[in-house]
């Protein structure tokens, strides 16, 4: 073979191999199930619902926060129906209270779900059908509204012989979690048109009254070497809607504040160094609580302005990290 038939040889196979890369791969098209395509319906016993997703679990957490959105629509009517009308003017308190617990029912839980199917419908896109059943949820979210109120149950029994701080923050960590629980005996009406909150409603009365009582009973008052350091104490717990007096009652706490203060020059700024020792003491004088805090003022403008400093700086780390945590306190 000569040096021509070689190249020609080669010229031809670069022209077979371009014009077989040109050809296009036909892959078959997948039909879509008729389940993602016509979902079928919730019904009297059953809440049912499509979900996509990147990925299996995705597509099946899409499915389910789907249902909690038909509770709320669900909720929506209910409330809806309800909403009175008067001289022209439609009482907004109850639409107000639909929309406010509309947006946290999403947060409800669904335990107990079944997933019908689950099918991948392209790069990164899946689809899920999942199955709720309406009497399952009804009772899983009872199961765990008796749950709560047990261990709130045996809590109150655990702090009646506590010191009356432990108690208001004991009442104070169940009032966190009523949001919640006033959310889900509304989707159980919602489920179970016959169910009747009153019993769950009472028990969180009970402690909302128990929290109010010691709330307005409970008394502190400030004592400190440095006056204006006391201020920004004494104003957290104020907004906390504590008593600020002196009293002789069993509820009366004492806080001590005990700072001192030396004065610092660096880099042309006049410097407020301080340890602060924080002490709180009960009505019989028992320390119950104490904390030490390292804080720097400063001012380009003198010691007196980097003092100022010193107290805005304290007011700072108290709203930053709350008075509980400055006065190791659980209130």
């Amino acid at each position: 073979m000569n040096k021509f038939s070689i190249i020609f040889l080669i010229f031809g196979l670069f022209l077979i191999s371009g014009c077989a890369s040109k050809q296009k791969v036909v892959t078959p098209k997948t039909e879509m199930p008729i389940w993602v395509s016509h979902p079928p319906k919730s019904n009297n016993f059953e809440l049912i619902a499509l979900g996509e997703g990147e990925n299996q679990q995705d597509a099946i957490n899409n499915a389910l926060s789907f249902i909690v959105s038909t509770l709320s629509v669900s909720l929506s009517s209910d409330f809806s129906a309800r909403t009175v009308v008067k001289e022209g003017h439609v009482n907004s308190s109850e639409a107000t209270y639909v929309n406010k617990t509309q947006s946290h029912v999403a947060k409800i839980r669904i335990s107990e779900y079944e997933i019908l199917h689950v099918t991948r419908l392209g790069f990164k896109r899946y689809a899920a059908l999942v199955k709720v059943n309406k009497q399952k949820l009804f009772q899983g979210l009872q199961n765990e509204i008796d749950q709560k109120f047990e261990i709130y149950d045996n809590d109150i029994k655990n702090i009646e012989n506590s010191d009356v701080l432990k108690q208001l923050a004991t009442y104070k960590n169940m009032q966190k979690s009523f949001g919640y629980i006033e959310n889900a005996l509304v989707v159980m009406k919602v489920l179970n048109k016959d169910f009747k909150d009153k019993k769950n409603l009472i028990k969180m009365n009970e402690i909302n009254k128990k929290y109010q009582y010691l709330l307005a009973h409970i008394s502190f008052w400030v004592i400190s070497n440095v006056k204006s350091l006391g201020k920004p104490v004494v104003g957290a717990l104020t907004e906390q809607k504590f008593i600020i007096n002196k009293t002789d009652s069993k509820m009366h706490f004492d806080i001590y504040i005990q700072a001192k203060i030396q004065k610092a020059n660096a880099y042309g700024f006049t410097l407020a160094r301080a340890e602060i020792s924080l002490i709180t003491k009960d009505y019989k004088k028992r320390v119950l609580a104490s904390n030490v805090l390292h804080l720097v003022g400063q001012s380009s403008q003198g010691y007196a302005i980097a003092k100022q400093n010193l107290v805005k700086r304290l007011n700072d780390l108290i709203q930053k990290e709350g008075i509980a945590k400055i006065l190791h306190l659980g209130i």
